[in-house]
């Protein structure tokens, strides 16, 4: 598990399934993705597969383009409808 990006309003984990702990796990919790939290509307949500992969390529092709912070959690933002979980803790 690696912190990507902690603002005021958002935050942004990155689980790797090449983790030690995860190597050949069947266990869901050990899968790799991203774990992406709204933290005004306190809600999470939890990206594996071809979303992740979408979400990571956008994400390196704004990097290139050094954003600001508002530029990232405006992007961040875009994900906030798929918003299903609410945080309890965090």
């Amino acid at each position: 598990m690696q912190m990507l990006y902690n603002s005021d309003s958002f935050a942004v984990v990155m689980f790797d399934p090449s983790d030690d702990t995860a190597a050949g796990s069947s266990n869901p919790l050990h899968r790799g993705g991203y774990e992406i939290v709204d933290k005004f509307a306190r809600k999470e949500i939890f990206i594996e597969g071809a979303l992740a992969q979408s979400f990571k390529e956008g994400v390196e092709a704004l990097i290139e383009s050094e954003p600001s912070e508002e530029e990232i959690d405006e992007y961040l933002g875009r994900f906030s409808v798929l918003m299903q979980h609410p945080v309890i803790l965090h």
